[in-house]
């Protein structure tokens, strides 16, 4: 079992940074692809970014290559999302997700997830 906590939302400016962490639970961390999501009120939630268990690999959603960089600690169970560049269409809950068998761009296949960190962008 595996809990996910976010944190590092918050108001910003358009233009500005912020820089998500989760936090997980439970010694499998590090088996596990790890993902960003994001939802906003009356849509589906969306593929932001994943990264594989061992960090070699990263995936982003095409609105968000270039401005966001994921990236893991597995000696602290830890994964970030630092997110530059940052407008108002990224304003969204953001949500952290675990699995070992996802299927990389979609939501399919994380076992675990947080319960979301709210990310607001001003214009």
């Amino acid at each position: 079992q595996v809990q996910l906590v976010e944190s590092g939302g918050g108001l910003v400016q358009a233009g500005g940074s912020l820089r998500l962490s989760c936090a997980a639970s439970g010694r499998a961390f590090s088996s596990y692809a790890m993902g960003w999501f994001r939802q906003t009120p009356g849509k589906e939630r969306e593929f932001v970014s994943a990264i594989t268990w061992s960090g070699g690999h990263t995936y982003y959603a095409d609105s968000v290559k270039g401005r966001f960089t994921i990236s893991r600690d597995n000696a602290k169970n830890t994964v970030n999302l630092q997110m530059n560049s940052l407008k108002p269409e990224d304003t969204a809950v953001y949500y952290c997700a675990g699995g070992s068998t996802v299927v990389f761009g979609t939501t399919a296949g994380y076992a675990y997830w947080g319960q979301g960190t709210q990310v607001t962008v001003s214009s």
